[in-house]
This record gives structure tokens, C-alpha cells and sequence, in this order.
């Protein structure tokens, strides 16, 4: 019932058929015959030969470099042997050539006073020429300046402290108060006011106190001074010195139009009152930052002429200087640009009629004053005058406003309002012509 059939792969063999008593029996006989398979075995066979030429190649590697390892011992071994011998050599010939020197304790005490004073002179000599070294070099031109230039470090140091310290007063005694007072239930100022006269003062303290901690550090490590990169560090914060010094002048006026207020004129005058105020006003403290970035250009100039050309901080700090003096030159120009354009605004607010000409940014105010404008006479009759018609008795006082491009006459009420003149209140200077008459007439 059971059986499988074996068949050869060459011819002249006839196949074997095969039978088992079980289906169970019969599938472990073709099993084991699968696993038995001649093949795999000269496989296997080839693969553990593979294996072992290569172990025996590398155990002749080993033994190869085993038998050079120990040939270069024995050269090193003799080497050593050899370099012993010479030493000794060597200390033999140096025993026959130094002179013959007795025992230390049979020395001659003559001997030894000699010896000891020779030793006095020898150090008092060395001792004098350090001395004189020293003595040259503290009065040599260097050291002058070195001197000069650490004096400089130490007061800047001393006054980035007290410039802190003036922050910390603007912003504890002034800023966080005022903040607490505009969110009372009577505020005697609002938040938007408080911004607008401390802008971002905070901020600045918080830059100056991590500046100022760098620096104590630096001097903790004197001699030696390193501030380059300090400079490196402030430079790009120092943006924010732009916003503050361009809103200066508004701050100071809003504080001003906010001490008409009497309850905040009274709580002002309160916190001014207190001991670390010193008796200074609070305008005081608002003016302390529009001079730190200017302070800091003269400390850097006074630090370059004492530095010397080859030093290694020099290139660092001369482009300090001229990062601080192009935000300085930035910052002026924003500040006139602002004050023009505060100047232009406060005159258009005093003419009644407005002057919609006074909106151009680039309107430049230059002076202004009262004019007498005269009547015109030619030929005996009264002409009819550009700036309005006006009576031969009588003389205008005109008030006049000079810009760039314009120029403004108006003519002042009895109440003091400004009104331009119906007729030429309005002159345009861009195609004018200045003629300048000689005749005496």
C-alpha cells in the first residue's frame, strides 16, 4: 500500500521501488534519505576545508610575525646591552677627567665661607639685575601706557556700574510704580502714557546688567583684560538704543502733559522724593541713555591711543568703534528726521486753516519770525501788492515760517491764532529767483 520509488541518475540502474507496513513509516524513510543526500554533504565538506586552509594560512601569518617580533627583541636586547656598556664608559672617562674632590666633610671651613659668600654674590648680583630689568620697564613708554590703559578699564567698569545703578532707580523707583498706580482704581496715568515715556528703559537694564556682569568678570581675571568680545556680545543689541533715544523727545513731552494732572504731579513728586533719587527729577533719569552710546565711543578711543598696533585686541576694538560710531550717526539723523517732522506737525496745528504742505516729510523747517510787510508804492499811486492789498498808512506784521520748499506768511488775530493770507500765504521756493537789486532807489 505504502511504498516510494528511488531512481539513479545514470543509465544501467534500474529503479528501486520500496514499501513500507505505514503511511507514518514511509514519509520518515524519504525524510532521512533527504537529509542523507550525498551532495550536500561533499557541500559542507568543501566549505570546512575552505575554512580550514584559512585558518592555517593565518596561524602561518602568526607564527611568521611572531619569529620577526622576537628577532627584533634580541637586536633591542642588544641595543640596550650595548648602550649600557657605553654609559659606563662614558662615566668612567668623566670620573678620570674631573679633578679629584675629598669627602665634604673634610673640606677646608675656609673653603666653605668662600663658597657661601660667592653664593651671597651670585644671588645679590642676579637679584639687582632683575631689579634694574624691572626698573626700566616700569618707566619705559609701555609700561606708561599699559598703566593708562587699564585705568581706562577700571573706569569704565566703575561707570557702566553707576549707569546701571541709574537704570535700576528708572525702572524700580519710576517704571514698576507708575505701572502699579495706572492699574489702580483711580489711575492718575494710563498704561499707554507709562509706555510711551519708558519705551523699552526695562530692556535696557537687563542688557547693561548682563554687560556690566561680563566686565567684573573680565577684571576678575586681571592682568589679564580681554573686552573685544565682550563688544562683540553688545554691539548687536544695542538696535534697541535706536527706539529709546528717537522717542526721547515725545517721552518728555507726554510727562510733561501728564504733570498737568495734579494727582500724577503729586505721586511724581513722591517717588523723586525717595533717598536713592538723590534730589534728581525723573527727566534726569530719562536723559541718562541718550548719552551711553557716545560714552562708549570715547572710552574705545581713549582705549585704542593707549593700545598698541600689534596687540591682539586692536582690530576687534577698532571695529567696535566704528560699528558705535555708524549707529550713533544713524541714530542722529533719525532724531532730527523725528524732530523735524514733530516741528512741522506743532506749526500746522497752530494755523487754523491747516497746511496740508507741512505733511511732506521731506519739508525741512529752517527759522521763523515776524516780518513788517510794507505797502508798495510806483509812481506815486498804490499798486496792488502780491501779499494783499494794504493801506498806504499803514503797515502789516506779518508772522513767517521758512522751509526748504516753502514759504508761509499768516497773519495773527486778536485771540492769537495764526491764519495764512487768502492771497500768497502759500510760496513755493522750488522755481523761485533770488535778485538782489544794487540801485540805491
Amino acid at each position: 500500500q505504502h511504498y516510494f520509488t528511488v531512481l539513479f541518475g545514470h543509465e544501467g540502474q534500474k529503479p528501486l521501488e520500496l514499501r513500507c507496513e505505514d503511511e507514518a513509516d514511509g514519509d520518515e524513510w524519504v525524510e532521512a534519505i533527504h537529509q542523507a543526500s550525498y551532495s550536500d554533504i561533499l557541500i559542507e565538506r568543501e566549505v570546512l576545508m575552505q575554512k580550514y586552509i584559512h585558518l592555517v594560512q593565518i596561524v602561518e601569518t602568526e607564527k611568521v610575525a611572531a619569529n620577526q617580533l622576537r628577532h627584533q627583541l634580541e637586536d633591542q636586547d642588544t641595543e640596550i646591552e650595548r648602550l649600557k656598556a657605553e654609559i659606563v664608559a662614558l662615566n668612567k672617562t668623566k670620573e678620570k677627567m674631573r679633578p679629584y674632590q675629598g669627602n665634604q666633610e673634610d673640606e677646608d671651613p675656609d673653603i666653605k665661607k668662600i663658597k657661601k659668600v660667592q653664593s651671597f654674590m651670585r644671588g645679590w648680583l642676579c637679584r639687582r639685575k632683575w631689579k634694574t630689568i624691572v626698573q626700566d620697564y616700569i618707566c619705559s613708554p609701555h609700561a606708561e601706557s599699559m598703566r593708562k590703559r587699564n585705568q581706562i578699564v577700571f573706569n569704565m567698569v566703575e561707570a557702566e556700574s553707576e549707569y546701571v545703578h541709574q537704570l535700576y532707580v528708572l525702572v524700580n523707583c519710576f517704571l514698576r510704580p507708575l505701572r502699579m498706580a495706572a492699574s489702580s482704581k483711580k489711575p492718575p496715568i494710563s498704561h499707554d502714557d507709562v509706555s510711551s515715556i519708558f519705551l523699552n528703559s526695562e530692556t535696557i537694564m537687563f542688557l547693561h546688567e548682563i554687560f556690566h556682569q561680563g566686565l567684573k568678570a573680565r577684571i576678575a581675571n586681571w592682568p589679564t583684560l580681554i573686552l573685544a568680545d565682550l563688544f562683540d556680545i553688545l554691539l548687536p543689541m544695542l538696535n534697541i538704543y535706536q527706539e529709546f533715544v528717537r522717542n526721547h523727545q515725545y517721552s518728555l513731552q507726554v510727562l510733561a502733559n501728564c504733570k498737568q494732572n495734579r494727582d500724577f504731579d503729586k505721586l511724581l513728586k513722591q517717588y523723586e522724593a525717595n533717598p536713592a533719587c538723590e534730589g534728581r527729577m525723573l527727566e534726569t533719569f530719562l536723559t541718562y541713555p541718550m548719552f551711553q552710546i557716545p560714552r562708549y565711543i570715547i572710552t574705545l578711543h581713549e582705549l585704542l591711543a593707549h593700545t598698541p598696533h600689534e596687540h591682539v585686541e586692536r582690530k576687534s576694538l577698532e571695529f567696535a568703534k566704528s560699528k558705535l560710531e555708524e549707529l550713533s550717526r544713524v541714530m542722529h539723523d533719525e532724531v532730527s528726521d523725528t524732530e523735524n517732522i514733530r516741528k512741522n506737525l506743532a506749526i500746522e496745528r497752530t494755523i487754523v486753516e491747516g497746511c496740508d504742505i507741512l505733511l511732506d516729510t521731506s519739508q525741512t523747517f529752517i527759522r521763523q519770525g515776524s516780518l513788517i510787510q510794507v505797502p508798495s508804492v510806483e509812481r506815486g499811486k498804490l499798486s496792488k501788492v502780491r501779499l494783499g492789498s494794504l493801506s498806504l498808512k499803514k503797515e502789516g506784521e506779518r508772522q513767517c515760517f521758512l522751509f526748504t520748499k516753502h514759504f508761509l506768511i499768516c497773519t495773527r488775530s486778536s485771540g492769537g491764532k495764526l491764519h495764512l493770507l487768502k492771497t500768497g500765504g502759500v510760496l513755493s521756493l522750488i522755481e523761485c529767483t533770488l535778485v538782489e537789486e544794487t540801485e540805491a532807489s
